[in-house]
């Protein structure tokens, strides 16, 4: 069933607050790799945040996840708890985080993709006229960035908009029947096992050493990004729609923009304030189209 009028603005509400909490997260990366290994960075925070996770599941006492939920806390997993940090820590190493901002603004859309396929929902089309000009957007400002081409951290970024999405639109929707914090703290803990062992190895061949600032940086992206924001972010789309709550993303990038000016000093170019006015027009447009609830595939 469709989302009442107070169920829909408590799901805007905790929905931002997830945003407030992930528009930091590349400037703070982009603080981490200047000086840690980004390997370290993409690999410590997934580890970090499982051990928060794991300790949240054992005092709590939650039950095991059904098997039929185990195939989507594992999709989970491989969107948030290890592609998404991988690819944008490498990215990130590459291009200034408020260029990145941008980059990402594409994964509303494909969440809305994501959303429509694995939770069946249906939207009108001037909900995807909105979402694929907002995603119009970000490419021609890449583009332009990149000297008329896309760089190869353009394509990173775009790739970990792709596992994101996945795992937001899985993570909300198994959020229904687990939790949010439930759906990722499995993720994490299921993820654990696939990233000890690469961290071990990237921290015996690395240097470690770092001014407090890269700590601080990893330290938030580990905590806040990768645990905490994921709480309030699956509620508020569970409570709204995937679909319709995920293109509140498009307010990231003014979020993240006056991050990185205040944090890194990077300056706020023409085309880029012109792709965020686009994306967020975008939103705009998007937030009237109503979605159609439709049965959920199995």
């Amino acid at each position: 069933m469709q989302p009442n009028t107070a169920q829909l603005r408590r799901g805007w509400l905790l929905a931002f607050l997830g945003i407030a909490g992930f528009s930091l997260t590349l400037p703070a990366t982009r603080l981490a790799v200047l000086h840690l290994d980004p390997w370290f960075v993409a690999l410590g925070r997934g580890v970090v945040a499982s051990g928060l996770a794991a300790i949240a599941l054992l005092l709590t006492r939650q039950p095991w996840p059904r098997r039929d939920q185990l195939r989507g806390l594992a999709a989970v997993a491989l969107g948030i708890a290890v592609g998404f940090p991988v690819l944008s820590a490498w990215a990130m190493h590459e291009l200034p985080a408020s260029h990145g901002c941008i980059a990402l603004a594409v994964t509303p859309l494909a969440t809305a993709l994501f959303a429509a396929w694995l939770a069946g929902e249906r939207l009108p089309g001037r909900f995807w006229a909105a979402a694929l000009g907002g995603a119009s957007a970000v490419l021609a400002f890449a583009v332009e960035a990149g000297g008329g081409s896309l760089r190869m951290g353009d394509l990173w970024l775009f790739a970990a908009s792709v596992l994101a999405a996945l795992g937001y639109a899985e993570g909300a929707r198994l959020t229904r029947s687990l939790g949010g914090w439930q759906v990722i703290s499995w993720a994490l803990v299921l993820a654990l096992p696939w990233l000890l062992a690469p961290l071990g190895w990237v921290m015996a061949h690395t240097d470690l050493s770092a001014p407090s600032e890269a700590w601080a940086g990893f330290a938030y992206v580990a905590v806040v990004s990768q645990f905490l924001a994921f709480i309030v972010w699956y509620r508020g789309m569970s409570l709204g729609g995937i679909a319709r709550i995920g293109q509140l993303q498009l307010l990231q990038p003014f979020l993240t923009l006056g991050a990185c000016t205040a944090w890194l000093g990077e300056p706020l170019t023409g085309s880029l304030l012109g792709a965020a006015f686009v994306v967020v027009l975008s939103l705009c447009i998007s937030q009237r189209a109503a979605p159609r609830p439709m049965e959920a595939r199995g």
